[in-house]
């Protein structure tokens, strides 16, 4: 996702989630191009003064493996020609993952153009901002560092995953006296399409909710001064199941297949009631294979934004603009089909920006402003794994000073 503005500050928040991480598992170099690709054009394009880019599930499965191709990966990107008017950035790459209490897989990049003269970061052990200079880059051990907050989600949250690796990260910045909070966030995914079936909302969609709701209340508790916040990342939303497949199905019959030995529903099937009785739909734990694909790309999609409803809960706590791309997830990982869903989980909005109604007046000062603002995808014809990688936010912030936000105390 991007926010951009030209007046006083321009920030591209750019957001890329690596689900699966299988660029990393199979050829580590298809990523790298794909990511270099993306941040290029938005340098090319939007000239960035201040760009955060958060990524998740970082190095991919294989992490042991990995981990070489992701340190070369931030280097060659901090050295590119692409990123040469950028002469400070701060990497926070989370690479512990020999320790599951901890792993979260998070990446969060910081890069800061030449012209922007005085940027700061809070250091949240001092409890002070301190001049950001030079290009550091931070891993293994983050939970040391103090220019960040690192949580990976308690085990209880999410039983049924042995390992989960969700939570988040949470910078904070400071330019021309007005602070706020960039948070990197990841959280659960459905695991079982038949059980994100059989209720609405589903018991999948109420793991989200805790999730999120434990990390606003993090951020905004009282141990430091309140500011404005971003949150992106990938948030895992998805579209409620039951009432998708009444929708799509309105006028099929079912047909429930069970396994033989414990009777468990593994399979269930949606025929059109005449047509020759046509499947429409299979669902199955990690299937979901609809007939017709186009539903999902026509108008970008936007025809099922009315199922897209996991963000209301937090409408007084939240803002997004308004959706005008297609679903982020799950895209094939075929490198020729960068438009091609796979029949995995039912296409959804995954990765988004959010941000705090207060973040939102620093971007929206009138109604002209709205026509500057795009939320869009970067590459969207380009395959970068499951999740579509770097959806946009361009936007123009004209006045970042005053202190409702809180004034910056400089050490």
């Amino acid at each position: 996702h991007a926010l951009t503005s030209d007046a006083h500050l321009t920030a591209v928040l750019s957001v890329t989630s690596l689900a699966d991480g299988s660029a990393f598992r199979n050829l580590w170099i298809q990523l790298f191009t794909y990511l270099f690709f993306c941040l290029s054009q938005v340098v090319h394009a939007h000239k960035p003064h201040f760009m955060a880019l958060h990524c998740q599930e970082f190095g991919g499965k294989n992490y042991e493996a990995s981990m070489s191709h992701v340190d070369k990966f931030v280097k060659e990107l901090l050295s590119s020609d692409a990123m040469k008017d950028y002469n400070r950035a701060r990497v926070y790459l989370d690479e512990n993952y020999k320790s599951q209490e901890h792993f979260t897989a998070l990446g969060s990049f910081y890069f800061l153009h030449e012209s922007l003269k005085n940027i700061y970061q809070f250091d949240f052990k001092a409890k002070k901002y301190k001049k950001v200079t030079g290009k550091e880059i931070y891993s293994d051990t983050l939970e040391s560092t103090p220019m960040l907050e690192k949580e990976k989600f308690p085990q209880d949250y999410f039983p049924e995953c042995k390992w989960s690796r969700k939570g988040f990260i949470r910078t904070r910045w400071c330019i021309t006296d007005c602070a706020f909070d960039l948070v990197n966030i990841h959280l659960f995914h459905d695991a079982s399409n038949l059980i994100a079936w059989e209720t609405s909302p589903s018991v999948y969609s109420g793991i989200r909710h805790k999730a999120l709701g434990y990390v606003l209340d993090r951020i905004i508790d009282q141990r430091f001064e309140k500011v404005s916040y971003f949150v992106f990342g990938d948030f895992n939303f998805r579209l409620d199941a039951k009432a998708v497949v009444e929708t799509l199905c309105a006028k099929a019959t079912m047909q429930t297949v069970r396994a033989a030995d414990t009777n468990e529903v593994v399979k269930l099937i949606f025929r059109e009631s005449d047509n020759d009785r046509k499947v429409m739909l299979q669902l199955e734990k990690k299937l979901f294979d609809y007939f017709n694909q186009d539903v999902f790309r026509d108008n970008n999609g936007t025809a099922l934004l009315e199922f897209d409803r996991e963000l209301t809960v937090f409408k007084d706590r939240l803002y997004e603009l308004d959706i005008s791309f297609p679903p982020s997830y799950p895209y094939s990982e075929d490198s020729s089909q960068g438009k091609q869903y796979m029949n995995t989980r039912c296409p959804a909005w995954c990765d988004r920006i959010l941000m705090s109604h207060s973040a939102k007046e620093l971007i929206l000062k009138s109604e002209n402003d709205e026509k500057i603002v795009v939320y869009d995808h970067i590459g969207p014809n380009v395959c970068m794994g499951d999740h579509k990688c770097l959806p946009s936010l361009k936007c123009q912030v004209r006045e970042w000073e005053g202190t409702s936000n809180g004034s910056c105390r400089i050490s």
